[in-house]
């Protein structure tokens, strides 16, 4: 299975790359598609979903993902951490999680994207208590049936409705429940109860 490298991906990422039977391929190679969770992820806010981005280099259309470099000019960091904090701060886990994640906010300056987005996975499955053999790929590969780089985006999802059980968010009473956001609002919400969710999204 191919999955592309995304920032704090959605439930439905962390289902398949979870509970996958298939060898997992994370691609680097293929080139950057914007408006794609490869540099932004969903949280539930105040006012409902809310689309965090992290600021791009200029490129061109066929640049790598490997070599697509975030743009430090705008302090997205900081809007990015204070945007957690105004969502999740009256949450279950938020400060049982911040302190193993704040650096990425407020310490830690990637120059590429995909090194941002897989230093943070690697927290994210260390803080979900998984281990999970990945391998990378050394090209663009085609891949028929397992191949989810274009369907895990924004618009155009296999499986929107993750997880299949729902569970409480801090603003559910307003804008009722969300579903498929990013991992991080499963894991302020629920804390270790987060791996029982995402197996709830297996197929």
């Amino acid at each position: 299975m191919i999955l592309p490298i995304v920032y704090a991906g959605n439930i439905e990422y962390f289902s398949l790359l979870l509970n996958s039977e298939s060898p997992i391929f994370l691609d680097g190679y293929e080139h950057f598609v914007k408006q794609t969770y490869r540099n932004r992820t969903e949280i539930y806010g105040a006012n409902g979903k809310l689309s965090l981005i992290i600021p791009l280099i200029k490129r061109n259309k066929r640049t790598p993902m490997n070599e697509v470099l975030i743009d430090y000019s705008q302090n997205w960091q900081k809007l990015h951490w204070k945007s957690f904090e105004s969502a999740y701060r009256s949450s279950a886990y938020f400060e049982y999680y911040e302190h193993q994640l704040i650096a990425f906010y407020k310490e830690k300056k990637y120059q590429k994207l995909v090194d941002f987005n897989l230093a943070l996975l690697e927290r994210i499955l260390t803080l979900l208590k998984q281990e999970v053999n990945i391998g990378f790929t050394t090209s663009y590969t085609e891949v028929e049936g397992t191949d989810y780089r274009k369907e895990i985006n924004p618009k155009n999802s296999k499986t929107k409705n993750y997880p299949k059980k729902d569970y409480f968010q801090v603003f559910d009473s307003r804008h009722g429940f969300i579903p498929n956001l990013s991992i991080f609002d499963l894991l302020f919400n629920e804390g270790p109860n987060a791996i029982n969710m995402i197996n709830h999204g297996k197929n």
